[in-house]
């Protein structure tokens, strides 16, 4: 049925665009019989509309790997620097759920943890929606901030870190087998705005995989039962992708190469002093509206790095 449900809505968008293009070609038809500026102005306006949508089309070409299509977690970490780095990460986050809604994909915060003044240590939201992993997943990495800082008295300049994780939300019979007595589960009082029921019960849950160190805390829902199963869930896709991640490793090691880009890689600077630049260091991407970046505006980052993920299997498969 999931399937049938992507197969129906690729079609959908084909007799969309189908029939937009026909209605463009016999406004313009006409405009051109009765020398009709308004007519011509009007297609030219559904021909624009149509290229828009052929662009979007494309980008879904180039999301074909296992777990494009999938939903995804997302979890910000602020770096090194305490309040700046804090409030860097917070900035992030603003800009990720931004520009879900703008796309039409739902979010789920799942977790957050406050900094000590102001902004977040770390925030995790589940992003659902077709595509939500192949497109999130682009954004994994570093991303680094130049600014006046606020929170300085002397108006210095700052740098601040932060990084973005993308695990693909994994489906029930990929889920790795979790012997229950390699975790370790705490509950504790959930942080920050949620209602009366937070800071109320210990309905907040963290499980440590002790194996691993891999670790998730979730504070979302109302029970501890509610917020256990969801941060299974999480920790099952951390576990996946790790184990994926290992065995990726292991042929680079095999290949004698090394991967283009690790962990802790810079892969995207926002600048908002002494000028306003935002310039993504994988593909020379740049954009001067910071602001509307920041306000979720990220597409052309994220497309660019598709295309380029696509021309280096283009180069290494030969196809």
């Amino acid at each position: 049925m999931a399937e049938l449900s992507r197969l129906e809505d690729d079609l959908k968008t084909y007799d969309r665009l189908a029939s937009r293009l026909e209605e463009a070609s016999i406004l313009q038809s006409l405009a051109q019989e009765e020398d009709d500026e308004a007519t011509g102005a009007e297609a030219a306006g559904v021909l624009a509309e149509v290229e828009s949508s052929l662009e979007e089309a494309e980008v879904r070409t180039l999301l074909s790997g296992e777990h494009d299509e999938a939903n995804a977690i997302v979890t910000v970490h602020a770096g090194a620097g305490g309040t700046e780095s804090c409030d860097w990460a917070e900035m992030l986050l603003r800009m990720y759920l931004r520009w879900a809604e703008r796309r039409g994909l739902k979010t789920e915060l799942v977790e957050l943890q406050e900094g000590e003044e102001a902004g977040i240590k770390r925030a995790t939201f589940i992003l659902t929606g077709r595509f939500a992993y192949g497109l999130a997943s682009t954004e994994k990495g570093v991303h680094r901030l130049v600014r006046i800082s606020p929170y300085d008295a002397a108006k210095r300049r700052h740098t601040s870190f932060a990084s973005v994780d993308v695990v693909p939300e994994i489906t029930d019979d990929e889920v790795p087998e979790i012997d229950p007595k390699e975790l370790r589960i705490d509950t504790y009082r959930s942080q920050g705005a949620g209602g009366q029921h937070v800071n109320v019960t210990d309905s907040a849950v963290r499980i440590t995989h002790l194996p691993t160190g891999v670790q998730v805390a979730v504070q979302n829902e109302r029970s501890q039962l509610q917020n256990r199963a969801v941060a299974m869930k999480i920790l099952a896709a951390r576990l996946a992708q790790r184990a994926q991640e290992e065995r990726l490793k292991e042929l680079q090691e095999l290949r004698g190469e090394q991967m283009e880009i690790g962990f802790g890689s810079q892969i995207r600077s926002y600048v908002l002093a002494p000028y306003q630049l935002v310039k993504d260091h994988r593909t020379g991407v740049e954009e001067g509206n910071v602001e509307a970046v920041l306000d979720g505006e990220i597409d052309q980052f994220i497309t660019a790095e598709l295309r380029r993920r696509a021309s280096r299997v283009a180069r290494v498969t030969g196809r």
